[in-house]
């Protein structure tokens, strides 16, 4: 019998090697992928569970935005938060290219290069917050001031008014 060996992801390895403590969680990605699902599914409150978003300014530049998986992204916002004139969702296809991670399974943490990455500005106030942890099915929970400064984050209020 083969013995089940925890599937360490480029998020964890990460984590794991800059010596920041997480929590492993898995879920079943045939429940949902979208983040209130997946929220529901581990238990935890969607303001403490974080999704990656990742745009394209005006002037071709990459940014990373975090924001609780309730929330919408203020394309607006987003654009003051970085300093551009605006800025556009990354199409889907584009995403696995330039990051390594698919949609649903897009981390802060581990991308192929570090783009400018904003975090909504609840973030830094949570005891603990929840990130995918790069594949689809598995997030992690860490301290959310040892993942912003891993990651160089900025926060700033970037969603909409519900």
């Amino acid at each position: 019998m083969a013995k089940h060996k925890e599937e360490k992801t480029n998020v964890m390895r990460v984590l794991d090697q800059k010596k920041i403590p997480y929590t492993a969680h898995t879920y079943d990605p045939e429940s949902g992928i979208d983040g209130v699902s997946v929220a529901r599914s581990l238990g935890q409150d969607p303001a403490s569970v974080f999704k990656t978003l990742v745009a394209r300014g005006a002037s071709g530049g990459y940014y990373v935005f975090d924001i609780p998986v309730a929330a919408t992204l203020d394309l607006k916002k987003a654009a003051h938060a970085v300093g551009e004139k605006s800025v556009a969702m990354l199409p889907q296809k584009e995403l696995l290219p330039l990051t390594g991670y698919v949609h649903g399974g897009c981390s802060p943490v581990g991308m192929k290069k570090l783009f400018p990455t904003v975090f909504h500005e609840t973030a830094a106030s949570l005891p603990v917050i929840m990130v995918s942890a790069g594949k689809l099915g598995y997030q992690i929970a860490c301290d959310p001031k040892a993942l912003l400064a891993l990651v160089r984050a900025d926060t700033a209020d970037i969603i909409t008014e519900e």
